[in-house]
Parts: structure tokens; C-alpha cells; sequence
């Protein structure tokens, strides 16, 4: 689904002599493709991704088309919910069996945004190939386009009942990210590291350890929000029309 930018004005440079240049923010600016690539945490129902579309309407980004193979569930209003959010999918998997790259043919998206490794931990896959797995991902991102903005987030806190583990291997997971991204961002095509587990508590802000509850989803929504406004504004900068106006010149005193 599209939507149509209504967007703030930007500061321009103002003209010289008579005419002063006026800011005004053209309509109709690129719309740019999101796509949220996860598990089950971003698929069906994900309604962090609805507060999170919402957030981006009220703040009047409204030049986004969310994309993806699948839609998100009900989550009490309309959104824009398409999304690659498959449930019980590892990265490991993901890049192994090269699903992601016919995704990204279909819907061909200026960003990426994945939240990715939280099924890799549960199934005890070392933080170490999971990380080689981004890379491969990373890979195919960029050979669908040279130029994606790519978000990925630290995942959010585990502590599932059945796996003693999770919770240190997440955090490690994340340690691993955090160092792992620069080494791959590029001035082409850039990756940020979203940080989504601090703050976030698995006993508070979960409905079983893993899955984010309605207090869970708020703090995922707000996470996302900087990060991605930031990369939309990256891929379609706001556009700013000189338009001029006549001014009288003032007259020097001398010239009385």
C-alpha cells in the first residue's frame, strides 16, 4: 500500500540581491519500500509494526510502502502490514537455503529492517554462524540493490521457560552484532545497529519469554522509530523548491 508524503518544510539557502528564496516541501516524493525481515516476533500478528507505522503517520512520514510476501494480523486498526515476519525461521536457515533473495526479486525494497537470531539461539546455533549468516544476507541485500539501508537489531531479551540458555546466548548474540556491523557498513549501502534489548524485559514485556506482549510491542515500535525514520529520510531526503519573491531594496542613508 502507498501513502502520500505530507512532510515539514527544511531549511533552504535563501537567495541573493532582490529575491529571497521561500522553503516549500514537494509533494509527492519518492516512496520508499520497507521491508521487515524476521520470525514470528515481526510476522503474524507483530502489531509493534502497526504502532510503529502509526508512529511514522503522526510524525507526517508518510512516504512508505511496507513490503513483503505475507500481512500482519488484527491489530485494531488499519495499516500497512506486509512483511517477511516467519515464524520458527532461523537466519541460519534463511541463508543457507537462499529464501531471502527471491523475496527481495518480488518486492524489490530501499530498506531493510531484520530482526533475526532470536530461533538460531532457541535452537543453539553459536552466535558466531549466525553472524555469518547476516553476512550472507547482507550479501544478497546488496545484490538486489547496491544502495539498501540496511537496519539490523539487537533482538530482544529471551527467558523462555525450557531453555536455560537463552538469555545468555542472546546477549552474547547481540555483543556480536554490535561489533560485527561496522565491519560491514559501507557510504553505499549502510547498516545500523537498532537496539532493541535494552529496556525491553522479558518477564514484563513478553506473554511467554520470547513473543512481545502490548507493553512489548510499544517498546519495539519505539526502537524502530529514530532509526528507520532516519534511514527513510536517508533514501528520500525531503525536497525543497526555491520559489522567490520581490523585495524592495532598502535604500542606504547616503543615498537620501
Amino acid at each position: 500500500m502507498r501513502f502520500l508524503v505530507a512532510a515539514t518544510a527544511v531549511a533552504c539557502l535563501a537567495g541573493m540581491g532582490i529575491a529571497i528564496a521561500t522553503p516549500k516541501v514537494e509533494e509527492g516524493v519518492k516512496t520508499v519500500k520497507i521491508m521487515p525481515l524476521g520470525d514470528s516476533i515481526t510476522g503474524a500478528p507483530g502489531c509493534w509494526r502497526a504502532l510503529l507505522w502509526k508512529k511514522l503517520q503522526d510524525a507526517e512520514i508518510t512516504n512508505t510502502d511496507f513490503v513483503g510476501s505475507l500481512r500482519g494480523g488484527n491489530c485494531g486498526f488499519d495499516y500497512d502490514s506486509e512483511n517477511e515476519g516467519h515464524a520458527g525461521f532461523k537466519a541460519t536457515s534463511i541463508a543457507a537455503k537462499k529464501q531471502l533473495p527471491p523475496w527481495l526479486q518480488k518486492a524489490h525494497p530501499d530498506i531493510v529492517m531484520m530482526h533475526l537470531g532470536t530461533n538460531d539461539v532457541w535452537r543453539n546455533i553459536s552466535p558466531k554462524n549466525t553472524i555469518k549468516a547476516f553476512s550472507i544476507l547482507v550479501k544478497q541485500m546488496r545484490k538486489n540493490n547496491p544502495n539498501m539501508v540496511i537496519l539490523v537489531a539487537q533482538i530482544t531479551p529471551m527467558n523462555p521457560r525450557g531453555c536455560k540458555t537463552c538469555s545468555k546466548v542472546a546477549e552474547q548474540l547481540n555483543s556480536a552484532i554490535a561489533k560485527w556491523a561496522p565491519t560491514k557498513s559501507t557510504r553505499k549501502s549502510p547498516i545500523t545497529v537498532v537496539d532493541c534489548f535494552t529496556g525491553f524485559d522479558a518477564a514484563k514485556d513478553t506473554r511467554d519469554g520470547v513473543h512481545p506482549n502490548k507493553a512489548g510491542n510499544k517498546k519495539l515500535a519505539n526502537c524502530w522509530f529514530k532509526p528507520l525514520s532516519a534511514a527513510i529520510k536517508h533514501v528520500s531526503p525531503p525536497a525543497c523548491i526555491l520559489e522567490t519573491r520581490k523585495q524592495t531594496p532598502r535604500r542606504h542613508l547616503s543615498e537620501r
